[in-house]
């Protein structure tokens, strides 16, 4: 029980401390990552960039049997999407290791950069991700009709791009032209297609007032949903179904009733 509030509640002395170092050697790790994709920096540093990575390695592996060790249902939890990413943090090292002949069928390199997972770890001590996670949940069906609307838009007004413009101005077809309207509605514009019809040049300036509003859309619906959702809670974590984001006196589990650790 010592080990499960040290590993999952971040609301104590212990907890705190150890979020703290596991994200600081999260980050590290991930720079380590980010550095060893440079060949300059690797020429020079490889043998350290290896020695770190197996230290990274090592010490991931001992967190994620301690997590397994410590919670009623393991297997739940290596299941889980956390656990998925623990595991995917330390398996491209030990696959490398243990199949050196991996490298006739793949580069070992992109096989390493799947590390880059390590940084999905950071979310699960960042109390606001479950927030924001629980708006995004309760605001997708709104958010999908949003999309659909964006999307019939970006066919109706290709399409039209495509009459108007023509595949000798570089509309060739209606998912070009439809392409060329993604760009343009989020006002990015590679500028390789643009139109040179007066009309063409009217409708584009109207498709790119629109993106300025319909950028902003999603962004209202989410945080319309994170006021309304604004409640006091407490980072504990169930310790059988492994949900978090209970209120801040609560004492069972809103899930499956289970009574939490104190």
């Amino acid at each position: 029980m010592r080990l499960y509030t040290v590993i999952f509640e971040s609301d104590t002395h212990a907890g705190r401390v150890f979020d703290l170092l596991l994200i600081l050697t999260v980050m590290t790790s991930v720079a380590v990552v980010i550095l060893d994709s440079v060949r300059s920096v690797t020429a020079h540093h490889e043998a350290l960039f290896n020695v770190l990575e197996w230290v990274f390695t090592l010490l991931f592996s001992v967190e994620y049997v301690f997590r397994l060790a410590c919670v009623r249902h393991p297997l739940r939890y290596a299941t889980s999407f956390f656990g998925i990413v623990d595991l995917l943090s330390v398996l491209p090292t030990y696959f490398v290791f243990f199949m050196p002949g991996v490298d006739a069928l793949i580069n070992i390199r992109l096989l390493r950069l799947l590390r880059i997972f390590r940084i999905l770890k950071l979310g699960e001590y960042v109390s606001e991700f479950s927030s924001l996670g629980s708006a995004l949940k309760a605001s997708r069906r709104k958010i999908f009709v949003f999309i659909c609307f964006v999307l019939i838009t970006i066919a109706i007004l290709g399409t039209v791009m495509y009459v108007v413009e023509g595949a000798g101005n570089g509309f060739t077809s209606i998912p070009v032209a439809m392409y060329w309207g993604v760009t343009t509605m989020t006002t990015v514009g590679f500028g390789d297609i643009t139109p040179k019809t007066d009309l063409g040049r009217f409708i584009a300036s109207i498709m790119m007032l629109l993106g300025w509003g319909i950028l902003a859309v999603p962004t209202g619906i989410v945080t319309a949903e994170m006021t309304a959702r604004r409640i006091k809670v407490t980072p504990h974590m169930c310790p059988d179904c492994l949900t978090e984001g209970h209120d801040a006196d609560a004492r069972f589990c809103k899930h499956c009733g289970n009574q939490l650790t104190a």
